[in-house]
């Protein structure tokens, strides 16, 4: 029997293959003011365990979307404003708030939430604390990085193999890192039909990323000039928002795309954007693991996207679409152009990339991954 101050009895459930007997508290700690990959999970981890019966917690940015959404669900919802990892503001509450309601999981799921472990209650009457990693950035093997790691959670989520292996080699404890893929909702999704190029008269590609300079949309620029040096008639949609959107527009001027790229902003109906390409293009230079490619999969799109991080993951080369070496223009424009030259092609790698995501990437997986976790931290079996 798991131990808790706080214990919520029903009859026995399956998790993971194991029988539980009892509901989790759980408190998410997601600070950030922006809508993102990783707040998408955080709500989708929320409505699945909401849905299971366990009592959630969320401190969040009152001025954000996750805020805003997440309390249309059984959850409740408080705010939380972190200026920084070095804010130290809001820890008095939090620890208060944590020995009084006596939680089973604390799950930090950004690194701001993480750098609050540092002052966060440890010992047996304390919770599990749990961090979700979506970076591939190497995180610097330092006595800091161990510390936060090995000492101050009892659990580390990699979003990606690459991830996982990115922080064994900073020093964190491998046995201490559990590897849950992220996953979407492919319901909106499987009302479009499987394939590319529905255009008759030019191909459309489409890219949902914010506007950083990690999102390789430069590239992506640079390699639709190339194309439309060599007589190929491509349209570019470009959803998302960000810093670097003046300049984007600025060099997609100079390169005289003007009439071939499109700017939309930020987009709340993926599903239609997906509706409107024939390819997914993915450049960038770093990702954890590729939400947005998932997405175009599962919408029946082949991607093509760069070897980095998680994306070697997701899109197998060759199946569902094609990798390329992150900033290498050449060969982005290249396999944009194998594409388009070869239609059945295109059509048999969306078909085998909504596959692959129906049996590997689904929200309900990430969730249950993540549900199964707690329970073995709670019975020291991670």
């Amino acid at each position: 029997m798991l131990s808790s101050g706080n214990e919520i009895w029903r009859k026995k459930t399956t998790v993971g293959g194991k029988s539980h007997s009892r509901l989790l508290r759980i408190l998410h700690i997601d600070p950030e003011r922006n809508w993102g990959g990783g707040e998408a999970q955080v709500l989708g981890l929320l409505t699945y365990l909401a849905e299971r019966g366990h009592q959630n917690e969320l401190l969040a940015h009152p001025q954000g979307q996750l805020f805003e959404r997440s309390q249309k669900l059984r959850v409740n919802t408080l705010p939380l404003l972190v200026r920084n990892d070095l804010d130290l503001r809001p820890v008095g509450s939090l620890r208060r708030r944590i020995r009084r309601e006596k939680y089973d999981i604390v799950h930090f799921h950004t690194n701001r939430a993480h750098a609050l472990s540092l002052w966060l209650p440890r010992g047996k009457q304390s919770p599990k604390y749990v961090v979700t990693r979506r970076m591939d950035y190497p995180t610097g093997k330092s006595r800091y990085t161990r510390y936060l790691y090995n000492q101050r959670v009892d659990g580390v989520v990699a979003i990606s193999q690459t991830i996982a292996v990115l922080l064994a080699e900073s020093g964190v404890d491998s046995k201490k890192i559990r590897v849950i893929y992220s996953g979407i909702d492919c319901q909106p999704f499987e009302l479009l039909a499987p394939g590319s190029q529905a255009h008759k008269e030019e191909v459309v590609v489409g890219i949902v990323a914010s506007l950083a300079a990690r999102k390789g949309h430069r590239f992506l620029l640079e390699a639709a000039a190339l194309l439309k040096g060599e007589g190929y008639r491509f349209k570019y949609l470009l959803a998302g928002e960000g810093a670097l959107r003046r300049e984007l527009e600025a060099i997609a001027a100079s390169l005289g795309l003007i009439d071939e790229v499109r700017f939309y902003g930020f987009v709340t109906d993926t599903t239609r954007f997906l509706s409107e390409i024939d390819i997914f293009v993915l450049p960038s230079l770093h990702e954890g693991l590729g939400v947005a490619a998932l997405e175009a999969m599962a919408a029946g799109k082949p991607v093509v996207a760069t070897r980095v991080g998680g994306l070697a993951e997701s899109v197998l080369d060759t199946v569902t679409g094609m990798l390329v070496l992150p900033g290498d223009v050449k060969a982005l424009a290249g396999a944009l152009a194998n594409l388009a030259d070869d239609p059945s092609l295109a059509r048999a790698m969306g078909e085998k990339g909504a596959e692959r995501v129906r049996r590997h990437f689904t929200l309900e997986q990430m969730a249950r991954g993540n549900e199964a976790y707690y329970y073995d931290l709670l019975q020291g079996t991670n």
